[in-house]
C-alpha cells in the first residue's frame, strides 16, 4: 500500500508541473482551442429601386353645395300658402310660398285705371297739338302723367310678383322655418335650397406649395362619414388671396355626387395630386439615417459600411424618393444601421429585387 501511494503522489506532482508550465508559457506557444470569431457586423441590405412616385399634398376640408341659397321675402306680408314639402326636389321657377297679395293686387288695379285715363288724355293733347288748338304745356303735362302712371303700374306689378317666392335653381329643399299665417319681414329666413348633384370641396394647403398649385390638378377625397369610399375630382379655382392667419392657400374643387350620398358640410380628407413622376430612385424608409436637418444612408462598398449624404423628396407607403446622392445600382443597409459606423466591416444579406 505504501508503494502504491508513493506512485500516485509522484504522478500527481508531475501532472501539476505540466499544467504550471503551460500556464506560464507565452500565448503564441499555447495550443489553439477554437478559430478566431469574425468582427464583421451582420446587417440586411437592399438595392435601390427605380419606380414611379406621385407628388401629392394631404389636406383637410369641407364639402359645400354647388349652389346654395336661403329663400327670403323681399316684401313684408302674411304667408297664405306653402306649396312645398320639406326635403323634396324642386325645379327652377317652381312656386314655393305665396304671401297675402290682396293689397298689392288692388294697387295694380288702381294703377291700371289711372294709366288708362292718362293714355286718353295724352291722345287728346296730341290731337289738339296737331290741330293747333292745344298748348305745348298741356301736351308736356299729359306725356309726363302717362309716363308716371306707367312707372307706378310697373312698381305695383313688381310688388305683386314678389308676393310669390319661387325656386331660383334646381335643387333639394331643406327644413322650413315658417308656417301658414306667419307674418314675415323682408330678409326673414323661410327655407334653404341646395344643389348637390355636384359638390364643391374647399381645402387649404401651406403657402410653401403655392408655386406648385394649378387649376385642373386632380384630387382624391375620402370621408370619415363614409369609410372605404373615395371620390375623384379636379381643382377649378384658387383664391388669389392667401389666408393670413394660417398662411395657407385656399383651393376649391368639384366632385360628382350623382347618387346624392354626399351632403354639404361633411368633413373631407383631401389628397391633392401635384404630378406623377416616372423612373425615380426609391429607398425603403428604414434605411434612412437622419442627422439634424440632413439625411444619410449607409452604402455597402467592398464589404464595408460607407456613410453617404442624400437628398430626399416624397415619402409614400414606407418608400422615400431619393433626389440626389445615390446611383441606381447602390446597395444600402436597411436593417442594422444603428450598429455600424463609417468604415465598419459588414456582412450584408442583400434582399432580392422585386
Amino acid at each position: 500500500m505504501r508503494w502504491l501511494l508513493g506512485i500516485l503522489v509522484v504522478a500527481g506532482l508531475a501532472a501539476g508541473g505540466y499544467v504550471w508550465q503551460q500556464m506560464d508559457a507565452p500565448p503564441a506557444s499555447r495550443p489553439a482551442v477554437a478559430a478566431t470569431a469574425s468582427n464583421d457586423v451582420v446587417v440586411n441590405a437592399a438595392h435601390v429601386k427605380v419606380g414611379n412616385i406621385r407628388r401629392q399634398i394631404e389636406a383637410v376640408g369641407s364639402l359645400r353645395s354647388d349652389e346654395s341659397v336661403i329663400v327670403r321675402p323681399e316684401i313684408a306680408g302674411r304667408i297664405s300658402e306653402i306649396l312645398f314639402e320639406e326635403g323634396q326636389k324642386v325645379s327652377r321657377g317652381i312656386a314655393l310660398v305665396r304671401l297675402d297679395a290682396a293689397i298689392a293686387r288692388a294697387q295694380v288695379d288702381q294703377q291700371n285705371a289711372s294709366l288708362g285715363l292718362s293714355r286718353v288724355n295724352h291722345e287728346r293733347a296730341q290731337d289738339l297739338m296737331r290741330k293747333g288748338a292745344g298748348s305745348q304745356r298741356a301736351f308736356d303735362e299729359a306725356v309726363a302723367k302717362l309716363r308716371a302712371d306707367e312707372a307706378a303700374l310697373a312698381l305695383a306689378q313688381a310688388t305683386l310678383d314678389k308676393a310669390t317666392l319661387s325656386a331660383p335653381f334646381d335643387g333639394i329643399l331643406g327644413l322650413r322655418k315658417v308656417s301658414v299665417g306667419d307674418y314675415v319681414n323682408p330678409g326673414q329666413d323661410i327655407v334653404n335650397i341646395e344643389h348637390i348633384d355636384t359638390l364643391k370641396v374647399d381645402f387649404r394647403v401651406p403657402e410653401t406649395y403655392a408655386t406648385q398649385l394649378r387649376a385642373g390638378q386632380a384630387i382624391r377625397v375620402s370621408l370619415d362619414a363614409i369609410p372605404g369610399a373615395a371620390y375623384e375630382g379636379k381643382v377649378y379655382a384658387i383664391d388669389p388671396a392667401h389666408d393670413p392667419n394660417g398662411r395657407a392657400v385656399i383651393l376649391r374643387a368639384r366632385i360628382p355626387n350623382a347618387d346624392g350620398s354626399l351632403r354639404s358640410g361633411m368633413f373631407a380628407r383631401v389628397i391633392l395630386i401635384i404630378e406623377d413622376l416616372k423612373e425615380r430612385l426609391l429607398l425603403t424608409e428604414t434605411a434612412l439615417v437622419p442627422m439634424g436637418q440632413e439625411h444619410f444612408v449607409f452604402r455597402v462598398v467592398d464589404g464595408k459600411a460607407k456613410l453617404t449624404k442624400i437628398k430626399i423628396g416624397q415619402r409614400r407607403s414606407g418608400a422615400i424618393e431619393v433626389t440626389e446622392g445615390l446611383a441606381p445600382d447602390a446597395i444600402v443597409i436597411t436593417e442594422g444601421a444603428l450598429k455600424v459606423r463609417d468604415g465598419t466591416p459588414v456582412q450584408a444579406s442583400v434582399a432580392k429585387a422585386d
